[in-house]
């Protein structure tokens, strides 16, 4: 066959073909919203009569005889057919898979979880059946959080009504009775209101720096400064208190070492966690501050006191909005924010704060980036 033959039925063939997939172009346009049952059976229609309008035309062109065009014309109807067939049960098959997938979909909305359908059909359908359920354990985490968020708010609100309302009946009492000339030391009256006032002043300022932390307002000034320096500043603070308590502070093995950090928020930390350790430590006991190098470019900073340990459950609440643990074990006046402060704080210096129990006691833990040199 000559060259010019072949391009003369390659172009008769295109220009049955072109008109045959603009039709099934425009089809396939009107049925883009429908299922894609739909969409593969106008795809397969479309393919199998642009075949047919091809074949048909270049079969007119090169004027056959009428058996051979019945015969080709039979066998590409036959073709068409078959193809049409398999091209339902194809979307059917699809169509199918895709409603278990939807149903299954749909427990996100009742707050359930995502369980997969035990065929997903086809790979794409297979990833999304993937994707579904990792974003179900990610939903299913974050109303954990947001569950244990709440019951921490409730608790809060609680302690804090309780704490305030507390000292508040005190000092009306002790106001009430040096109003009526009934108190018989005034003097020890006027130094209790006042202890009230600053426990009072305590609490409200734990909560004023735990909202600013919260509400991610808190304005940190860094700067170079070094281990040694941080906790001895630290120490000073807390040692009238262990003087009170009976409790003896170590400071042994505090490497100097320089870290960038707002250095009166990070003392504040340290001083929370020494005085937290101070009052849970029985007298003649050992409270020990360490700052040493970590792993890479880390700092550790660490307080272990003698308190005996926390329960296993209670370590990942340690640092909980107004987690307690015992009474036996607050401070008085502790309104149990101190430790959710220190982890904010840690967290606003890209640090982590934990806790983990040793021998008689427990140890917490701040870890810091070390500063270049």
């Amino acid at each position: 066959m000559r060259e010019e033959d072949l391009v003369l039925i390659a172009l008769y063939a295109l220009g049955g073909a072109a008109v045959a997939g603009a039709l099934g172009a425009a089809v396939l346009r009107a049925v883009r919203h429908r299922s894609t049952a739909v969409s593969l059976a106008v795809v397969a229609a479309v393919s199998v009569t642009t075949m047919l309008a091809g074949t048909l035309t270049v079969a007119w062109a090169m004027f056959l005889s009428q058996h051979d065009l019945a015969v080709v014309t039979t066998v590409v109807a036959v073709a068409a057919v078959v193809s049409f067939a398999l091209a339902l049960v194809l979307g059917r098959w699809v169509y199918v898979h895709s409603q278990a997938l939807a149903l299954a979909a749909r427990s996100f909305g009742d707050g359930g979880s995502f369980a997969a359908p035990d065929e997903a059909g086809t790979a794409e359908l297979a990833l999304l059946s993937r994707e579904l359920a990792v974003t179900s354990a990610k939903l299913n985490e974050s109303r954990e959080r947001e569950r244990a968020l709440e019951s921490s708010r409730r608790e809060l609100v609680a302690w804090i009504s309780h704490d305030l309302r507390t000292p508040l009946a005190g000092v009306r009492a002790m106001a009430e009775a040096l109003e009526d000339g009934v108190a018989t030391d005034p003097e020890r009256y006027f130094r209790q209101i006042r202890t009230e006032a600053d426990r009072l002043n305590t609490m409200v300022g734990d909560l004023f720096e735990l909202s600013r932390i919260h509400a991610g307002a808190l304005s940190l000034t860094p700067t170079r400064i070094s281990t040694y320096d941080l906790v001895g500043d630290a120490l000073a603070g807390v040692e009238a208190l262990a003087r009170q308590r009976g409790v003896r502070l170590v400071g042994e093995r505090v490497a100097s070492l320089p870290i960038e950090v707002d250095g009166k928020e990070m003392t504040r930390v340290l001083c929370n966690l020494l005085s937290n350790a101070l009052h849970r430590t029985p007298a003649d006991g050992t409270v020990a501050i360490a700052a040493e190098p970590g792993e890479g470019d880390r700092v550790v900073l660490s307080v272990t006191d003698g308190c005996g340990g926390i329960r296993e459950q209670d370590l990942p609440r340690v640092f909980d909005t107004g987690w307690r643990g015992s009474e036996a074990r607050m401070p008085p006046g502790s309104a149990g924010l101190g430790l959710a402060i220190v982890r904010g704080i840690v967290e606003a210096h890209a640090g982590r704060a934990s806790v983990r129990n040793v021998p008689d006691g427990c140890c917490f833990e701040v870890t810091l980036p070390r500063a270049s040199a």
